[in-house]
């Protein structure tokens, strides 16, 4: 199995990136095929101090090749558009084996 991770760091303006995160592109998210899990997490402290990130999203999918035909598909071109219109400036994207 295969992670997606995108992690944000907070954004100028949290009261809209909510917004639109949970009304548009989440929603754009779930039709992608082939996402078998969606994890949000909101972050909420650090250890040490106060945490740089807002949001952790984790996108699961059988293989590699699973994610990649999403990511392909017009609802993964369509949400990959919205994130990079909406949130290019503070998002990281990376993808991961899952372990164990």
């Amino acid at each position: 199995m295969v992670k997606l991770i995108a992690l944000y760091r907070k954004p100028p303006d949290i009261e809209a990136f909510d917004s639109h995160y949970h009304g548009v592109h989440l929603p754009l998210v779930r039709k992608t095929p082939g996402l078998r899990k969606l994890e949000i997490t909101k972050i909420t402290g650090a250890p040490i101090g106060e945490s740089r990130y807002h949001v952790m999203a984790e996108m699961y999918y059988d293989s590699l090749d699973a994610m990649n035909a999403a990511n392909a598909s017009p609802e993964g071109r369509a949400a990959a558009k919205d994130l990079m219109s909406s949130a290019a400036e503070f998002v990281t994207l990376f993808f991961g084996d899952i372990q164990g």
